[in-house]
């Protein structure tokens, strides 16, 4: 079958710049998709890039996409180098969602996926002091699951802010930490240390994924303190994935669907190896949020909230997914307007 391939690359400002210990994120970078058939019936995928987490450049996705020529063999669109992750993401998304409608189309019924009616959603808060002024209004919306950014500042001043954030939690709320990477071994202890008698859920990536013997840090931190540990930047592919199993890691998994190539085959060995994961955006435009929140739908593993509070999020409201509450719909999903998202990238 021949199919028509198109692609936009965009740049999207956030409502609000993003502090983490990777430094100060203002803008989302991306290429959008769009596979469509000879009768006009589309699929959108979402290529959302992240090369300081590991995957390609939105330099390298758009250039793959202009080799292709705007009409193509389905089966030529197979032949996306797999170091292009993102865009073996997108295009699988957006051909998926054109066979469905054209299955549909043809009288065949809309494929019956067996999905969680809803997932609960924690929210995102900011780094520094400003997490005091955003979990009250937060906790008031109903959330009851938070994950601060921390690694942001000095350690002394978030290890004394960490003890208001505790006593402004609701009752029997649970807080995430999230360091991006940011500590050694001797910060990321005096965390867990103070953590031991919070209720904290889990700390996020204590130290650089590319830190010098980092595994063995990440692995000792997790058998030494009793607070989870949870591998987020040292899970940068599907090859990350396969190592940590193998390597036998029992703390959790935060995933995120839109960086992962072959995101079925992922997810399958996960499942296999009855890991806790918690499925995370890529602060992705709304496209491709919803191909990743329908794999969180599908899991059948252990449902833990979901990291995705991220919303609104971009200048352009169009832009974004679902907005940010204590729980996330199936119909959520469904309501959302990927034509919109790729008119506004025009």
């Amino acid at each position: 079958m021949r199919v028509r391939f198109q692609y936009r690359r965009y740049r999207l400002a956030f409502r609000a710049a993003v502090r983490t210990a990777h430094g100060v994120w203002s803008e989302r970078e991306g290429i959008l998709v769009r596979v469509s058939d000879e009768g006009g019936l589309a699929g959108l995928g979402e290529a959302a890039c992240l090369p300081w987490f590991g995957t390609e450049t939105a330099d390298a996705a758009e250039a793959a996409c202009a080799k292709f020529g705007e009409w193509v063999g389905a089966e030529e669109l197979d032949e996306v180098p797999v170091s292009l992750v993102c865009l073996r993401n997108a295009v699988a998304a957006a051909r998926g969602e054109l066979e469905e409608r054209v299955q549909i189309a043809d009288g065949g019924e809309r494929r019956v996926r067996d999905y969680a009616p809803y997932l609960g959603v924690a929210a995102l808060l900011p780094a520094g002091r400003a997490v005091l002024a955003a979990l009250g209004p937060k906790a008031e919306a109903g959330f009851r699951v938070f994950k601060w950014k921390v690694g942001v500042g000095e350690v002394a001043d978030e290890l004394g802010l960490l003890d208001e954030v505790c006593a402004a939690l609701p009752s029997g709320a649970k807080l995430r930490l999230d360091a991006n990477g940011a500590w050694d071994r001797r910060k990321a202890e005096r965390w867990l240390e103070r953590c031991a008698d919070r209720p904290v859920e889990f700390v996020e990536q204590p130290v650089a994924a590319d830190a010098r013997g980092a595994e063995d840090v990440l692995r000792g931190l997790a058998e030494d303190w009793p607070t989870p540990i949870a591998l987020d930047e040292s899970l940068a592919g599907d090859g990350d994935v396969e190592r940590w199993i193998g390597a036998g890691w029992r703390g959790v998994w935060v995933v995120k669907p839109s960086l992962l190539g072959d995101v079925a085959r992922t997810l399958a060995r996960l499942e296999r190896a009855k890991a806790t994961v918690v499925f995370s955006s890529s602060l992705e435009t709304a496209v491709g949020a919803r191909a990743a929140l329908q794999w969180a739908f599908g899991w059948k593993g252990e449902a833990r909230a979901l990291g995705f509070g991220v919303w609104p999020l971009f200048q352009d409201a169009r832009c974004d997914g679902p907005y940010a509450a204590p729980f996330i719909r199936v119909a959520d999903l469904d309501r959302i307007d990927a034509e919109a998202v790729w008119n506004a990238t025009n």
